[in-house]
């Protein structure tokens, strides 16, 4: 057999073993960034839900509890700019001494905080905090 011949038969089979490991590759990181974009989506979603506890009428011990709980494990998977969103309104509620922070700091932190989960997610947006609205639930 030729040396002509083995490469034809060689070079063949070398593209399609390199291109099958390439294509189960990029397979498993897709999906492996796919699970993650929706675990970090739920927690964040969870954190969302919890910030109700900082605003308005929704103000409450409890919920403010089960937000720092989140916030802590949110520490995991959070990106830098959503752990340092939450470390500023956290500043802002300390620094509030117990009384209610001014209700637009208050508001753009929350804004910020959301906006940052935004970016973390999807990538980019054109939104600012101030597009973020929390409205109150009438009883």
């Amino acid at each position: 057999m030729k040396i002509e011949t083995t490469l034809l038969i060689l070079i063949p089979v070398i593209v399609a073993i390199i291109s099958s490991y390439l294509t189960y590759y990029f397979a498993i990181k897709s999906k492996k960034n796919e699970a993650i974009l929706k675990f970090k989506e739920e927690k964040y979603s969870n954190l969302l839900i919890l910030l109700q506890g900082f605003v308005g009428k929704t103000t409450s011990g409890e919920t403010k509890k089960k937000f720092f709980e989140e916030q802590y494990k949110s520490w995991l998977y959070s990106s830098d700019g959503v752990v340092k969103a939450i470390n500023e309104m956290v500043q802002l509620v300390i620094s509030a001494k117990g009384k209610e922070p001014e209700q637009e700091k208050g508001k753009k932190a929350v804004g910020n905080i959301v906006l940052e989960m935004r970016k973390d997610l999807s990538g980019k947006t054109n939104l600012k905090s101030e597009d973020f609205r929390y409205t109150d639930v009438i009883e």
